[in-house]
């Protein structure tokens, strides 16, 4: 496994995982601007569409689309003097506070219906420095309710543990990480 400097600066990093071609953030948002694959994805999970009263897939997928749009100009537009802290949350809904390395989530925002659907998932290093593990549209109320958010659990801590395992648990142990690599 890789991270990638997102940010250029060091705040915001994506795993890149071996079997990959790209990080999970830039794959993630591929995903979220492909029609095609959106379509699959509503077809897969079409009884969950109904918690919001949502019938028609198109809706959905348009749904995701301009959320998606709107989340990527946040996250890839973040400027030197931007709070990543109010972007990502504590995975744990309860949590008040945070751990070391600790499992956080991104949304999108409100878009007119419903609340977004999109969850990017990271691990905080320190206050404002994150790497993202990769995402999900989230249609039920827990992660474990589904295939495809469940896998996005075993991903963050997959990369949780190679971190520990690293002997890794804040940002300045990460930055040696990285320039051993190097």
């Amino acid at each position: 496994m890789t991270f990638d400097d997102v940010t250029g600066d060091g705040r915001l990093w994506a795993v890149r995982f071996e079997e990959q071609e790209d990080n999970e953030l830039y794959l993630l948002f591929d995903r979220w601007s492909d029609v095609e694959w959106l379509r699959n994805f509503f077809k897969e999970n079409r009884e969950d569409l109904h918690n919001f009263n949502i019938t028609d897939m198109n809706t959905a997928i348009a749904d995701v689309l301009e959320d998606a749009e709107i989340l990527e100009g946040i996250i890839m537009d973040i400027s030197p003097n931007a709070d990543l802290d109010t972007l990502f949350k504590p995975l744990n809904n309860s949590r008040t506070m945070l751990n070391f390395l600790e499992k956080m989530k991104a949304r999108g925002n409100k878009i007119g219906r419903h609340s977004s659907w999109l969850r990017i998932y990271a691990i905080r290093l320190t206050e404002g420095i994150y790497i993202v593990t990769g995402g999900a549209i989230k249609l039920t109320a827990t992660m474990q309710e589904r295939p495809h958010t469940a896998l996005e659990l075993q991903k963050i801590d997959r990369v949780r543990r190679f971190l520990v395992s690293e002997g890794i648990i804040d940002n300045e142990g990460f930055i040696d990480y990285i320039s051993e690599l190097k």
